[in-house]
């Protein structure tokens, strides 16, 4: 969960745009990244596919006035509001980015080409329109924290009663190096957003390794598949709440502009 989802780079760097902050080029390469490009194709008015930082002035001229993360999984739509068919596309590519000021939103289809070694990966965002209603599950920041600080105890009780290596020293080198490579060079979110958002992404990224390296056999004592399921079904809640602390990271933006 260290890896930074493409929906949140569009989500951060998007707001950042909108509230004048950063120019459309530099809104429009950090959310590219390490990809070779993206483009939009179904904005209002465009018969084909567009450039990032075209379609970024062209949802603007739509009314998006900003812009929220939906991080789905199976039986949990967490930041979707609808309709089906758009939550269903979401749900497929595992997050999407839902605009407000405006009912339209953004799911990605990643497309990958070249040899081993010198792969392109290409990024088409498909908009979509999407109903006017909250996000579903989506918790403010000061509960996404409290929520987490809850989960991460739990997650080494969990461990510990499990009898998981996983929860010694041995996970604790593997989650500073895993953190370590993770944060090299990158920035959290995008100006603008508040303080305590970056806090709560970075402990919710945490939250996540630990419960994704506990789920792997090599850090447990115990490797039955009996116990491998006991272990994932016990670290599920854990995981849903870093997932859902994630989003709040992202939408705190939004949410704190619409508070005034």
């Amino acid at each position: 969960m260290l890896e930074e989802p493409r929906s949140g780079r569009l989500a951060a760097w998007g707001n950042a745009l909108f509230a004048g902050v950063v120019s459309p080029d530099d809104a429009a390469s950090r959310i590219v990244g390490d990809d070779t490009v993206h483009r939009v194709a179904g904005l209002p008015g465009e018969p084909g596919e567009v450039g990032l930082t075209l379609a970024l002035g062209r949802l603007r001229a739509s009314g998006v006035t900003g812009l929220r993360l939906a991080l789905p999984a199976p039986g949990h739509p967490l930041g979707l509001s609808g309709p089906p068919g758009f939550n269903a596309r979401a749900l497929d590519a595992g997050e999407a980015v839902v605009g407000t000021g405006a009912p339209l939103g953004l799911v990605p289809l990643v497309r990958e080409a070249g040899p081993r070694g010198d792969v392109h990966t290409e990024v088409v965002w498909h908009c979509l329109p999407v109903r006017e209603a909250p996000p579903a599950d989506v918790p403010s920041l000061g509960e996404a924290e409290r929520e987490l600080a809850e989960a991460l105890r739990e997650a080494t009780e969990v461990l510990t009663r499990l009898d998981v290596a996983g929860s010694g020293p041995v996970a604790a080198a593997a989650l500073e190096a895993y953190r370590a490579r993770a944060e090299a060079g990158r920035t959290l979110l995008a100006p603008g957003y508040p303080p305590r958002a970056v806090r709560v992404l970075e402990l919710a990224q945490r939250v996540g390794a630990l419960v994704e390296i506990a789920g792997g056999p090599e850090y447990g004592g115990a490797v039955s598949a009996g116990a491998m399921a006991a272990r994932g079904e016990a670290l599920r809640p854990v995981e849903r709440t870093a997932r859902r602390a994630v989003v709040a990271a992202y939408n705190a933006y939004v949410e704190e502009r619409e508070r005034g």
